[in-house]
């Protein structure tokens, strides 16, 4: 396992005494206590209270200053002496805020954090065992009927929508800047935004560029909100927005692409799905199109409290957004993108909060078959072969109810897989094979 210095030093060997590990312990035993407790120490304004005194103070001016009962100020300052939010000098009884007080409430990342796993996290988080089993983002179910959180995010709570949004804005917008530097390090005249959101990138793009133009492919309805977004602000009028379903096999749209742009956006997603979109990302591409992938590779972070927020936002991934998708490890990254018939050029660490940019471009010296002309050519044999209409080959329709393929048909299409692509599949691997996307899926797998 390939881990930055700082983490390698943190994950490889024990760092706690025995009765450190035995109060870490403790600490995750009442995590859920510790969590709310601290919140209110927040929201209460009580750590901003005792920042601003440096003599400290005590229990009862605590409870004046904050509007709160004394006994709430009893069991709170109780609960952060254990916790280690605050200190208390016992001559005195006068309380002064600890070092990890002050970081919880002055570092823009753990408030930010705070506010997400509070607003959006907390109470679908109970679900996490089942998503677990089952696959999919149990714990959506606290806000909606949704299969992803980002059908839903437009109908989300106040609360939780702007959280989320924060904790989405904080990490990608405070690596923009540094990211533009590399896009624009050579001309570019028109960058392809995959997952565009609401289009801050994109204006951002426009504004650093008078010339360049932008096209966002999103969800439809998030096509909509990144146009009242960007409405009437400078720059505008070179985004467009071109709408449609990423975990659909639909092609992106053509265009002279200097550069693709994928911010905080593969993480959203599966392995097989990332391999889909960047292979349709590879069909619009040309040799001297580059691909920009902006994440926050867990094992390439430069200090390990960063390592830890993005392992434990892998489980936000797991109970509330999709099921399956997490923050990835560079490794597992980069053999997707070789699978999808790309290669990392070169990756750009510490980017902003902690990003990593990978530069990819299409495999140099291999005729690669792209994702459209495995569809044609399959979809070709079996109008002529199996007199089906095109109309009947959807991506979604099902080899055996919807298509009839039987167990006789079953040798015509291995044959036809080895004839035209020189892939072997054997009946076994066929038989798994469910829908005719499937089937365009395994042989782009094996090529």
């Amino acid at each position: 396992m390939e881990l930055f210095p700082d983490l390698e030093k943190r994950y490889t060997k024990d760092v706690y005494s025995a009765r450190e590990a035995q109060r870490m312990a403790e600490l995750i035993a009442f995590g859920p206590v510790v969590f709310q407790a601290s919140r209110l120490m927040v929201k209460y304004g009580i750590l901003d209270l005792l920042r601003d005194a440096p003599g400290g103070l005590t229990q009862e001016e605590i409870a004046t200053k904050a509007g709160i009962s004394p006994y709430a100020a009893k069991c709170l300052l109780e609960a952060s002496l254990s916790i280690g939010l605050v200190l208390v000098d016992t001559a005195t009884d006068r309380f002064t805020i600890s070092k990890v007080g002050w970081f919880l409430l002055t570092d823009p990342a753990a408030r930010v954090n705070m506010d997400f796993n509070n607003d959006v996290n907390y109470e679908g988080f109970f679900k996490l065992d089942e998503s677990f089993r089952e696959g999919r983002p149990a714990g959506l179910e606290h806000f909606g009927p949704w299969s992803t959180i980002y059908e839903g995010l437009s109908q989300l709570p106040e609360d939780a929508r702007k959280s989320w949004f924060a904790f989405d804005h904080f990490y990608s917008d405070n690596s923009f800047d540094a990211a533009l530097d590399i896009i624009f390090s050579s001309p570019v005249a028109h960058i392809l935004d995959v997952g565009g959101n609401t289009g801050r990138f994109a204006l951002k793009c426009t504004a650093r560029d008078p010339e360049v133009k932008v096209t966002i492919l999103d969800l439809p309805q998030q096509i909509r909100t990144m146009q009242q977004e960007t409405a009437s602000k400078p720059g505008a009028d070179r985004i467009s927005g071109y709408g449609m379903d990423l975990l659909s096999d639909a092609p992106f749209p053509k265009g002279a692409y200097d550069v693709i742009w994928m911010s905080q956006f593969l993480d959203c997603f599966a392995p097989d799905q990332i391999v889909s979109i960047l292979r349709r990302a590879a069909d619009v591409m040309t040799e001297d199109t580059r691909l920009c992938i902006m994440e926050l590779l867990w094992n390439r972070q430069r200090f390990e409290p960063a390592a830890l927020c993005l392992t434990l936002t892998s489980l936000y991934f797991t109970a509330m957004a999709n099921g399956n998708s997490k923050m990835y490890y560079s490794k597992d990254l980069t053999d997707l993108v070789e699978e999808a018939g790309l290669e990392v050029e070169e990756i750009h660490d510490g980017i902003g909060q902690g990003h990593n940019i990978l530069v990819c471009k299409k495999k140099s010296g291999k005729d690669m078959i792209s994702q459209r002309e495995i569809t044609e050519k399959v979809n070709a044999f079996f109008v002529e072969e199996f007199e089906l209409s095109e109309e009947e080959l959807k991506p979604e329709a099902n080899l055996r109810k919807d298509l009839g393929i039987d167990s006789l048909d079953v040798v015509d299409v291995i044959v036809l897989v080895d004839r035209e692509f020189g892939v072997k599949i054997t009946t076994e691997e066929l038989k798994s094979l469910v829908t005719l996307s499937d089937l365009y899926a395994f042989i782009g797998s094996k090529l």
